[in-house]
């Protein structure tokens, strides 16, 4: 019917529209500057990223309801991540810009119960429910993740890993590109893979 079909044509002016969101201000670029970011954390201490000049930066955003981040937080694997390079120095942001009522918004309180629930080793929790950070960077999925060098260059961008699947049994045959990335950091060498696909669920803006 005519109502079907102006229903469906509608839905998918939805979808582009949530498509083309979080292109509308990106300032990320690899090879450039990361663009620098005040938020609050779940504590409700502000974050910028200058706080961090001369340290190495992981970005990650997360929701906690998305399969594809309890595929690496149920198995521990982005748990063991942000311990062993946390403890090596490394500042590891994970970013919740899910808007007010849509999947994975949390309050401070929420957000504090997770990371005790879950385990989690990040530096801080920011609590980015304007998506202003998001739009920033481009965060298009949960993971989505991205990498600072210490002088403030955007070198990674994309996917955590090569394995796109729900099932947490790939991830152990599956190349790290976060994990990758820094290890060529800390030996002062160029990163060989500084972009790829993000796979995972829509940032709900």
């Amino acid at each position: 019917t005519n109502m079907t079909k102006t229903f469906f044509l509608s839905f998918l002016a939805l979808l582009t529209l949530a498509g083309c969101l979080p292109e509308s201000k990106v300032e990320a670029k690899i090879g450039e500057m990361a663009p620098n970011f005040t938020g609050t954390d779940s504590t409700g201490s502000k974050i910028s990223l200058s706080d961090f000049k001369g340290r190495n930066v992981v970005l990650e955003w997360t929701n906690h309801e998305c399969p594809f981040v309890k595929k690496h937080y149920g198995s521990g694997n982005m748990q063991k991540l942000q311990q062993k390079y946390t403890e090596q120095g490394v500042i590891w942001l994970s970013i919740v810009s899910s808007a007010v009522g849509k999947q994975g918004y949390t309050s401070g309180e929420e957000a504090a119960a997770i990371i005790k629930e879950k385990g989690a080793h990040a530096t801080a929790r920011i609590l980015d429910s304007s998506g202003k950070i998001g739009r920033l960077y481009g965060a298009r999925t949960t993971p989505h993740m991205f990498v600072v060098s210490k002088e403030g260059i955007l070198v990674y961008a994309g996917a955590i890993d090569s394995d796109p699947g729900f099932n947490p049994e790939g991830i152990k045959g599956a190349t790290n590109y976060v994990a990758d990335a820094l290890e060529s950091l800390a030996k002062g060498e160029a990163v060989k893979v500084s972009a790829t696909k993000p796979y995972g669920c829509a940032v709900k803006y």
